[in-house]
């Protein structure tokens, strides 16, 4: 007996595929899966043997790609290529702005929108490193925006110090961050993640030859000076980075959250200010 309208139509709904039978042959028995007729059934007798079209219904070929479809993409999360500072030696501020672009040695590649690569005028005087970019960088591609931006523009506006790229040298500053790409929902940065992205800054240091260096927050203070004591013990001192006087502060988003802080964080912008002025004599 051939199959109703609604009997063809309750099947493919569940996936199954309606086999054409020739009209001398009885029907063949349904599967579990299929619902219960509405009229009596004429199935064929018990010992017939089912037509073969039959079996693969219990397994409909939807479910076989479905295993399988996680694992081409676990290829982006292996690293492409770890940069070191042998790579990096012979970049200039262009070359080194590409391979950041293009890096893809650790998972954040995957979830970034863009690089954080820098902003200012690469021969400041002046080098400024914060920590991760956050949501705001990610989206527009440049360090230190939004209200913590706004903060630092204002500290380094009242040392006459811009992060424009066309002012003058010793009245710029240059920003870059310790990590490139913005860790998902903000979270902190793990280690093998500062350690990937560290080349690129060291690079940028060398490139720039700054005559000061303001460390803004725990991880840029971590990832320059190797130190895991608490900002409040290592600033109101003049630190080093190979060679470069150090000066660590608080970074802006703390300072937006702790209004009290301020006033340490103006010293410490004092602070490096006068280093700078003694580097430049």
């Amino acid at each position: 007996m051939p199959w109703t309208d609604r009997q063809q139509a309750l099947l493919q709904a569940m996936g199954l595929r309606v086999w054409a039978e020739p009209e001398h042959q009885p029907a063949p028995a349904v599967e579990a899966e299929a619902p219960p007729l509405p009229t009596a059934p004429q199935a064929a007798p018990a010992s017939a043997p089912r037509s073969a079209p039959v079996r693969p219904l219990a397994r409909p070929p939807a479910l076989a790609p479905v295993t399988q479809t996680p694992a081409p993409s676990l290829a982006p999360a292996v690293a492409v290529h770890t940069a070191t500072r042998a790579d990096l030696a012979s970049l200039d501020w262009p070359g080194l702005r590409s391979a950041v672009a293009g890096c893809q040695a650790c998972g954040l590649c995957s979830s970034r929108t863009q690089t954080v690569f820098g902003v200012g005028h690469t021969q400041a005087r002046w080098m400024v490193v914060g920590e991760a970019p956050g949501e705001n960088e990610d989206l527009q591609g440049e360090p230190f925006v939004g209200a913590a931006g706004q903060l630092l523009d204002r500290m380094l506006a009242a040392l006459q110090l811009s992060r424009a790229a066309d002012g003058p040298p010793e009245r710029s500053v240059y920003i870059a961050n310790t990590l490139k790409c913005r860790p998902p929902r903000n979270r902190n940065p793990s280690a093998e993640e500062l350690a990937q992205c560290e080349p690129f800054l060291v690079r940028q240091i060398e490139l720039l030859q700054p005559r000061i260096i303001l460390a803004m927050g725990r991880f840029a203070v971590q990832t320059l000076l190797r130190s895991d004591e608490p900002i409040g013990r290592l600033r109101g001192r003049v630190h080093h980075y190979q060679g470069v006087p150090l000066v660590v502060t608080y970074h802006p988003a703390y300072l937006l959250r702790s209004l009290p802080e301020k006033a340490k964080a103006w010293e410490d912008l004092c602070l490096a200010a006068e280093t700078a002025e003694a580097s430049a004599a």
